[in-house]
């Protein structure tokens, strides 16, 4: 099977260096039947061979758009992304640079809402040509592949270590969030790449609990919004297995939702701890993410205060493919501790009350699901098509269809390895359809250039 799988990557990099309307489609259709079939170690070399190809111009640009997909395709099969997913990011910025080009060469000539990437036409090249000359064509094929170079570039960030990656290159993450942010309002794929991107700003903090004055700073990675951090931080600090601090542990199942399990249909509500709130007093949402916590010295600084009423919130990851720890790395001194409160707000008083409101309304019950259907079997996220997908995947609110199991809760405090669940093999036969098809028009002749040229 590796030798099979070995050859049908060959024939798909001939083709694309050859552009080969004839060998490549049926090349991805086998590459992309028996990768799950093989160790991930092959399929981690296959991605490094596709790495000099995304890095050049051997091939054109449809083939490398399509290429990037395969590459993401892979990915979600469980496969480490390498130095090929840093170098999808790169393409993402080429191809991101030109097609704003189109965009705003749209707006100058008339405006409106730009034509679909898929179904860029002729009459589109020679509209935006009035402004661009020459240019307008490379600028056409740049908007024409955005889309998918947008999803694979989503799914490489989705990877922690691809995320480790652009931490350490701020120009590269400055680009693509300036990229996703002027696209985001016109493709759906750029608004989740933005908030990954967002994600990738943030990965520590320093706690300061105001009742007991103690002080921690805490590293985490693949936290989505702040009801995720809040979640994990009482984890890390609550009770015994913690830090200490008093109050309640977290259920495991809602830290496990909030870590990389789907969430409990038994245990969807969670109950809140404190009022978070930023050094200067104003008080941080749970629905915001931890890059907008306010810093001091580059420091994001977030004060645990009791909350003025009961809060609560749904378990579960606000990007469920993306798996999730945090660790407290050091607990401040007292006198270190004492030094950042003087640069503290002085807690607020209680809201006021008024016999109107002295009674909040009660926190929602956990939803309990009767669908009893089989769930479906696991499939590679993102790269279904549209409307399968919309028809097939619930919501991250939703619950799953079925349980899963609770964590130690006396596990020691550690960094969690991200899970990658085993693939079921495929039937001999080939295709037993556990993987989705390929996004439509990807291995499809038709993609490899502008049907308008």
């Amino acid at each position: 099977m590796v030798d099979e799988f070995r050859a049908a990557f060959q024939e798909l990099i001939n083709a694309s260096v050859a552009t080969d309307p004839q060998h490549f489609p049926p090349a991805v259709r086998k590459v992309y039947l028996l990768a799950s079939q093989i160790p991930a170690a092959e399929r981690e070399l296959a991605l490094e061979a596709l790495t000099p190809l995304l890095a050049g111009d051997q091939a054109a640009p449809g083939i490398i758009a399509d290429l990037s997909v395969v590459a993401g395709a892979l990915v979600e099969m469980g496969t480490d992304p390498g130095p090929t997913g840093v170098e999808v990011l790169r393409r993402l910025r080429t191809m991101g640079r030109g097609a704003i080009v189109f965009v705003r060469a749209w707006e100058h000539t008339g405006g409106g809402t730009p034509p679909d990437p898929e179904v860029v036409t002729a009459d589109a090249e020679n509209r935006v040509a009035t402004t661009l000359g020459t240019d307008a064509p490379g600028a056409t094929m740049c908007w024409w592949t955005i889309r998918r170079h947008g999803l694979a570039a989503k799914t490489m960030l989705s990877e922690p270590g691809v995320r480790a990656h652009i931490r350490r290159d701020p120009a590269l993450h400055a680009e693509l969030l300036a990229i996703a942010d002027q696209l985001s309002d016109l493709l759906a794929e750029f608004e989740e790449l933005h908030a990954l991107l967002r994600m990738a700003q943030t990965t520590r903090a320093l706690v300061m609990d105001r009742d007991s004055r103690r002080a921690f700073r805490v590293l985490f990675d693949g936290i989505g919004d702040n009801s995720q951090l809040h979640t994990l931080l009482a984890d890390a600090l609550i009770g015994p297995h913690g830090q200490g601090l008093p109050g309640d542990p977290p259920d495991p199942r809602w830290v496990a939702a909030f870590r990389d399990h789907t969430p409990d249909p038994a245990a969807q509500t969670v109950r809140g701890w404190w009022n978070l709130v930023a050094h200067d007093g104003t008080w941080v949402w749970n629905e915001g993410i931890p890059a907008e916590i306010p810093t001091v010295d580059g420091e994001h600084l977030l004060i645990l205060d009791e909350q003025p009423y009961p809060r609560s919130w749904s378990a579960g990851r606000r990007h469920p493919h993306v798996h999730a720890w945090l660790e407290v790395e050091s607990e401040l001194t007292p006198d270190e501790a004492d030094l950042w409160w003087k640069r503290v707000a002085p807690a607020e008083p209680a809201i006021p009350s008024t016999h109107e409101d002295t009674e909040h309304p009660p926190l929602p019950e956990a939803i309990t699901l009767t669908n009893d259907d089989t769930p479906a079997p696991e499939r590679t996220r993102a790269f279904l098509p549209e409307e399968e997908d919309r028809a097939s995947t619930p919501p991250p609110e939703s619950a799953p269809t079925q349980a899963v199991p609770h964590p130690q809760t006396n596990a020691p405090t550690q960094r969690p390895e991200p899970h990658r669940a085993p693939q079921p093999a495929p039937e001999p036969t080939g295709g037993n359809g556990l993987l989705p098809p390929l996004p439509p028009g990807v291995s499809k002749s038709a993609n490899w250039g502008p049907t308008w040229r």
